[in-house]
């Protein structure tokens, strides 16, 4: 079984020529199965820009990237969509929900573009909306909830059709403690429930609650650990 997702000599460079910005530099990362790995830099480190590779929402300069064994590098967009739509739930700073939508319509919502049939998706929607313990909110809005449920919501989305690889870009940052502590919770039991998850934060208490920490500087890993069990 190789990696789950696996990125070999990826470079990523705006502006070529003179005024060049290497936002990453021959990065090399391997992720297995079911790892919980924090990317953390600075801003402006290539974190970012590492995770729009991930996450298939751009293509490198150079390199491969690839995704369950697939060289997902040179695909079309429609391909990478595709690939986005099936193989990434994503998680993001800022909820990314569709205020006039319910909880439950939210959810639901990338299950249409997949094809999924009405009832399987209500079924699906609901059962991700309990395991985030938001099954009393499921007809309420985005403007009805709390930034801690609104994040629940955006995680529910993101697991309802179980995919591979969960990545949450700074999935905590518009949240305060209490409300980020529940989230990192239910990331962490995701994770023990077989879920890849990988965080991309600049947040070091974030990326301690982590098994494994990627850090990275000017483009370029600087550090690959594991860190010891509480």
């Amino acid at each position: 079984m190789g990696a789950l997702v696996e990125v070999k000599d990826i470079c990523k460079i705006y502006n070529p020529g003179e005024n060049e910005v290497r936002a990453l530099d021959h990065v090399n990362v391997s992720i297995d199965e079911n790892e919980l790995v924090a990317i953390i830099g600075h801003s402006g480190s290539g974190k970012s820009t590492l995770m729009n590779m991930l996450g298939c929402l751009d293509i490198p300069t150079s390199g491969s990237y690839f995704l369950n064994g697939k060289d997902v590098s040179a695909l079309s967009d429609d391909e990478l969509s595709d690939i986005r739509n099936r193989e990434i739930g994503f998680i993001f700073q800022g909820f990314n929900l569709i205020p006039n939508l319910t909880a439950e319509e939210n959810v639901e919502l990338p299950l249409i573009y997949r094809g999924v049939g009405k009832r399987e998706r209500r079924e699906l929607a609901q059962k991700a909306l309990q395991k985030v313990g938001l099954e009393k909110r499921m007809t309420h809005k985005p403007s009805e909830m709390s930034g801690g449920q609104q994040q629940r919501v955006a995680i529910a989305r993101a697991i309802a059709q179980a995919p591979p690889v969960i990545l949450a870009d700074e999935p905590t940052g518009n949240l305060d403690s209490n409300s980020s502590k529940e989230i990192m919770g239910i990331l962490k039991q995701l994770h023990k429930d077989g879920h890849t998850v990988i965080l991309i934060t600049h947040d070091n208490d974030i990326a301690a609650q982590a098994r494994r920490v990627i850090r990275i500087r000017d483009g370029k890993v600087e550090a690959d650990f594991i860190q010891e069990e509480e």
